[in-house]
Formats: C-alpha cells, structure tokens, sequence
C-alpha cells in the first residue's frame, strides 16, 4: 500500500491541523449554546403567544353574531363569570393589545440572540473553518 503525503491545502481540507482551543473561544462555543438554547425557548413562547392571539381573535369574531343585551361567560382564573357581551369584547380586546406587546418583545429578544449568535459564528467559523460546526 502506498503512503502519500499531504499537501498543506490537503491537511487544511481535512482537518488534521487541528487549531487550540483557547478558554476564550470555549467561553464563545458555551455562550452561542446557551443563545441557541434561549432562541429554542422564545421561538416556542412565540409559537404559544400566537396560538392564544388567533383564539382570541376566534372568540371576538364569534361574538359579533351574539347580541348587545346578552350575557357571555367569560374565563377569570379558574371561574367563569356572566359578564354584558361590550364588557367581554373590550376585555378581549386588552388581552389581544397585551399580547400584541408581548410578540413585539419576544420577536425583539429573538433579533437580538440572532444577531449574536451571528457575531458568534463569523468569529468562531473565522478561527475554525470547518473543524466546527454551528449550524443550528
């Protein structure tokens, strides 16, 4: 069997010139982890924001075929109280503004751990080429 040698672009393709890991570059692997972890989180509290938003709006839409003079239940806690149809479409209204604000922080959250988890890889992928890979 024939030995060959490796050209250095050869060993740059493979890999075998392994770079050190430094503390700093391990500090930046953890930190883009625990980034990554959080935006699975966030996106998943997204996803759940705007599930109850489209209920919500499912509701209030239903409501406009209810009369003005009728009582509707409405979900406080664990009970449910009659309450004038006006009164619960308002309430229904300040749950969708509420949760309108809440999407509108969670999606400004998730840019925010985009962009350094982005800072993350150029710097990471900079140092390491392909010996690392952060694709989530």
């Amino acid at each position: 069997m024939e030995r060959r040698m490796l050209s250095k672009e050869d060993e740059a393709a493979t890999g075998s010139d392994e770079v050190e890991v430094r503390r700093e570059d391990q500090d930046k692997i953890n930190k883009f982890s625990r980034l990554h972890q959080r935006e699975l989180a966030l996106e998943e509290e997204l996803k759940t924001k705007h599930k109850e938003k489209e209920d919500l709006e499912d509701i209030s839409n239903e409501l406009e075929l209810a009369d003005e003079d009728d009582m509707v239940p409405y979900k406080i806690g664990d009970s449910f109280i009659s309450l004038p149809l006006p009164e619960v479409q308002e309430m229904l209204s300040s749950s969708t503004e509420k949760i309108e604000e809440t999407v509108g922080e969670l999606e400004g959250k998730l840019g925010t751990i985009r962009e350094e988890m982005t800072q993350l890889k150029v710097e990471l992928y900079a140092r390491f080429g392909r010996s690392i890979n952060l694709e989530t």
